[in-house]
């Protein structure tokens, strides 16, 4: 079997006195939607921090693609190829949607200072290499009649699109899509679903945490379970709804 390309093993973490990662493990297989999911406070945006390098643990590891990376800073992390969304999709104010993509474009020799100021050939050849990604990508994403708005003028929705296009433009190997349907409407919610399965069918890998239980079951091939910063189970949907010990810690009983 191929290796998975994201281990997070016996990560602990507290803050002050209060653990909030205590032991969680679990392993995200190639080219899968995975779920991440609990109960308010279980540690799942904190797990999310502590893999896109926001937060050191205390203990454990978190391997990717074969490299240890617990200690690395973010934007070495994000240069390796696994990139996070986050669940407030803000962006920058005074750019546009297409400006906006623009930033997020890898090996731009032009953000070099020399570079900018002769505007050498290299630089020009990268820049239109990466509008042409980016208008494919506003358009695969639905936001091309938006292409040229500041992004304080798009809907919810229509920003959790740009999360996932801001992820594509910077070359992923593996995004973490932290609650990508949060306050969007059920048809939305439904497109950005599809939009992550297409992009699992292409070969990327993706861990989502999400409350949605509908859109979990629907497009999550595994799903991991956490409470109070452990790791329950994890397995199919169907395998972890019938785990009692999820009925008790997320649903609310066993049932």
């Amino acid at each position: 079997m191929t290796a998975p390309p994201l281990v997070a093993e016996n990560i602990h973490l507290a803050f002050g006195g209060l653990k909030v990662l205590d032991g969680a493990s679990f392993s995200v297989r190639p080219g899968l939607v995975t779920g991440l999911i609990g109960p308010n406070g279980a540690g799942k945006t904190t797990m999310f921090n502590v893999l896109s390098g926001l937060i050191r643990p205390r203990s454990g590891g978190v391997t990717f693609l074969g490299r240890r990376i617990e200690r690395e800073r973010p934007h070495q992390i994000a240069r390796r190829g696994l990139i996070r969304s986050f669940q407030i999709a803000r962006g920058f104010p005074h750019l546009t949607v297409f400006e906006h993509l623009m930033v997020y474009g890898t090996r731009q020799p032009g953000e070099r200072l020399g570079a900018a100021i002769l505007n050498t050939v290299a630089a020009r050849r990268r820049e239109a290499e990466l509008a042409e990604r980016a208008l494919a990508v506003a358009a695969r994403l639905r936001l091309f009649q938006v292409i040229d708005n500041r992004v304080t003028a798009l809907s919810g929705g229509q920003k959790k699109l740009l999360e996932i296009g801001r992820a594509l433009m910077a070359d992923p190997r593996m995004i973490l899509f932290d609650e990508p349907a949060a306050g969007v409407n059920p048809t939305l919610a439904e497109e950005i679903g599809d939009q992550l399965l297409s992009l699992a069918r292409e070969g990327l890998t993706i861990l989502i945490v999400e409350h949605d239980m509908a859109l979990i079951e629907r497009i999550c091939q595994r799903v991991v379970v956490m409470a109070q910063g452990r790791t329950l189970t994890e397995g199919s949907f169907d395998e972890v709804r019938a785990n009692p010990e999820v009925q008790d810690a997320y649903l609310g009983g066993r049932r």
